[in-house]
């Protein structure tokens, strides 16, 4: 990967493309179980934080992404999903909000191999987001791991809701 390009992430799965949208809609099954909001349907907004023990962890640690809040700009069953990053705050960067404005995307392909997802992170480049190796290690497990274990066995492997 090159330094100008954006974090990328693939995978395939002998699943249809509709099972592969209604899974990544599901993002409390691959990605978080503390998200507020909704995540299925074209307009929806939901916020994500790295808690995983108790609410304020992150902010508490001055590491991690205290919050990012996401609008569903694009949504096209079994091809397209994208989410808009309206507001972010990273605690442990100078540039807290790198994340605000770039675009979550995951385009799905089907051919004789299966369904692949092609996930893209508009806006976060190797050669100007602070968090990109992290972000890029992050992004790379629940796409390549966690959604696909949710896609075969039912239970992928998000963030665990913190305790209430």
């Amino acid at each position: 990967m090159s330094d100008t390009e954006y974090l990328t992430a693939t995978m395939t799965v002998d699943r249809t493309s509709e099972q592969v949208f209604e899974a990544i809609t599901n993002v409390r099954g691959w990605w978080s179980e503390n998200l507020i909001g909704h995540s299925a349907a074209l307009h929806d907004e939901f916020v994500f934080t790295d808690d995983s023990e108790y609410a304020g962890e992150t902010v508490r640690a001055k590491k991690g992404l205290r919050f990012a809040r996401f609008q569903i700009t694009e949504f096209v069953p079994g091809r397209r999903v994208v989410w808009h990053v309206v507001d972010s705050d990273n605690t442990g960067l100078d540039d807290r909000d790198e994340w605000t404005d770039t675009n979550v995307i995951f385009d799905i392909t089907t051919d004789a191999q299966g369904t692949t997802l092609h996930f893209m992170h508009e806006g976060l480049t190797a050669a100007e987001s602070a968090c990109f190796e992290a972000c890029s290690r992050a992004w790379t497990f629940f796409i390549t791991k966690s959604l696909p274990q949710l896609l075969t066995t039912g239970a992928g492997q998000p963030i665990v809701s913190y305790r209430r």
